[in-house]
């Protein structure tokens, strides 16, 4: 079983997608948050908040940011360490839950691996992942290890 409540993995590059080593579902979450914050404001932007990114989410422990409130969610919109983007929050919560989801239902490791094709992979994530396009899922896939080296990096792993 995957360790919930492990604080995301140092990436490996400073390229604007880095790989990462993933020890957890907090690994999985950070990455896909990522992406869906990268999407429309760049890697820059975003990587110039993550600090505050990783403070606001409790480090991304899923189980924590899945119970966030709307309450917590009106608060986060109003939080300056963070882009404060109203869906792209609501994203982050959704996506969260589904990590749990996934983990409890055999884990999610296995899952986005168990799929016949990469197609299949790519059209089950954008199904079950809230504001994860193809790059999104491109630049998520490849930081946790699973997609191949067509993305641009500072170097490669």
């Amino acid at each position: 079983m995957t360790d919930t409540t492990t604080t995301p993995a140092t990436p490996s590059s400073d390229g604007p997608h880095e790989r990462m080593e993933v020890t957890g579902l907090a690994d999985y979450l950070a990455a896909m948050t990522k992406m869906v914050f990268q999407a429309g404001m760049g890697a820059a932007v975003v990587k110039a908040k993550w600090e505050g990114f990783t403070e606001a989410f409790d480090s991304f422990d899923c189980e924590t940011v899945a119970a966030l409130s709307p309450d917590d969610i009106d608060r986060l919109c109003e939080d300056s360490r963070i882009i404060r983007n109203r869906r792209k929050i609501e994203a982050t919560v959704h996506n969260a839950g589904k990590l749990l989801d996934l983990e409890a239902a055999g884990g999610f490791e296995d899952w986005l691996t168990g799929h016949p094709s990469p197609a299949e992979r790519d059209k089950a994530l954008r199904r079950e992942f809230k504001l994860l396009g193809p790059a999104g899922i491109e630049a998520f896939l490849w930081m946790v290890g699973v997609g191949g080296p067509s993305l641009p990096v500072a170097s490669d792993p």
